[in-house]
């Protein structure tokens, strides 16, 4: 899976505390896995990105679907895709208060 940016520690952290997450990897974490799968070119892919940077700073990762025939398969039709903590978030746009409103939960 090409994974362009990894986050820092992240800001979703301003939005509330978070409820501890048990990741496919077996551990638990407090911060939330936000990731923006996406591929070049797509304008709205663009416009979500500048969202979760206003919203989390470097507080998500970014995958680019491109040349991997498994996630063209499975995101290439939504693009763009927010998914927090593994699970499909927004298609298409994000919408920084329903995001918000995602995080505090």
């Amino acid at each position: 899976m090409p994974l362009l940016r990894r986050s820092g520690p992240s800001a979703a952290l301003a939005h509330g505390p978070a409820k501890p997450v048990l990741r496919g990897d077996g551990t638990v974490s407090d911060v939330p896995e936000i990731v923006l799968y996406h591929a070049r070119g797509c304008h709205l892919c663009d416009k979500a990105r500048a969202i979760l940077v206003a919203e989390l700073g470097d507080g998500f990762a970014e995958v680019d679907i491109a040349d991997d025939p498994g996630l063209e398969a499975r995101y290439r039709e939504w693009l763009p895709v927010v998914e927090i903590d593994g699970k499909r978030a927004f298609v298409y746009f994000v919408d920084p208060v329903a995001l918000r409103r995602k995080l505090a939960h």
